[in-house]
């Protein structure tokens, strides 16, 4: 059994191969409206808003887990083609934390998250490993359980590089809207059961299962002293 853990949760984003995009500045213009359609979204899990911290890199405080899951995927979503890498730290904060500007507060928190960035970078680098885009970090608490977090979002990085354009298009339509597969294949414009194909071909309900487990175990963590 999981328990609760009482923390903050720091994430650390940046734009992979982001010097190669030829559009780089729309990129960055796309990613400051992204992160500001984000903060309103999901101000109620937030302790200090998304901010742009670097070009290409951005970083966001937030008081609750429930929603990470669902935060980073849309980010996901509303960046593509551009892809982005994440690493989120789960700890303390020690210095004031400005609510309205994800910048100068310091602690465990942004420690690990920024550790847990630079192993991706690392990994991607070495390519000895699984290519990732997501990756935990913990100060205390269960280490086991986030070893695991981290082994399932492997699996579901591959799972989501598998993907053709289509199927991309329909997963992502029926996560956005949740709804049901006649309106998502009516929005799409083709038929229910050319759907039904992009969805299992791309493995959906594996991924969207996947996605589901670990934000419930992420939803045990809150910060409660704030």
């Amino acid at each position: 059994m999981v328990q609760n853990i009482d923390s903050y949760i720091a994430i650390i984003g940046d734009i992979r191969n982001s010097k190669k995009i030829k559009d780089r500045e729309d990129v960055q213009v796309k990613l400051r409206n992204t992160l500001g359609s984000i903060n309103d979204k999901y101000a109620q899990d937030i302790a200090s808003r998304f901010t742009i911290t670097l070009g290409d890199e951005f970083q966001g405080l937030l008081l609750d887990g429930k929603n990470l899951m669902s935060i980073v995927t849309e980010i996901e979503r509303k960046m593509y083609p551009a892809k982005i890498r994440f690493g989120i730290g789960i700890g303390d904060i020690v210095t004031d934390i400005n609510p309205e500007l994800s910048i100068g507060a310091d602690g465990p928190a942004y420690h690990k998250a920024r550790q847990a960035i630079e192993f991706l970078r690392q990994n991607e680098r070495r390519k000895e490993a699984a290519v990732t885009d997501i990756r935990f970090e913990t100060d205390g608490g269960d280490s086991i359980c986030i070893e695991l977090i981290n082994t399932v979002t492997s699996l579901i990085t591959a799972i989501k590089n598998s993907w053709t354009d289509r199927q991309r298009e329909a997963i992502w339509d029926m996560m956005e809207h949740d709804d049901t597969q006649a309106n998502v294949a009516k929005r799409l414009g083709i038929r229910q059961s050319s759907l039904q194909k992009h969805l299992s071909g791309g493995s959906y309900y594996t991924y969207r299962e996947a996605l589901n487990e670990v934000g419930k175990i992420l939803s045990r963590i809150r910060r409660c002293n704030v």
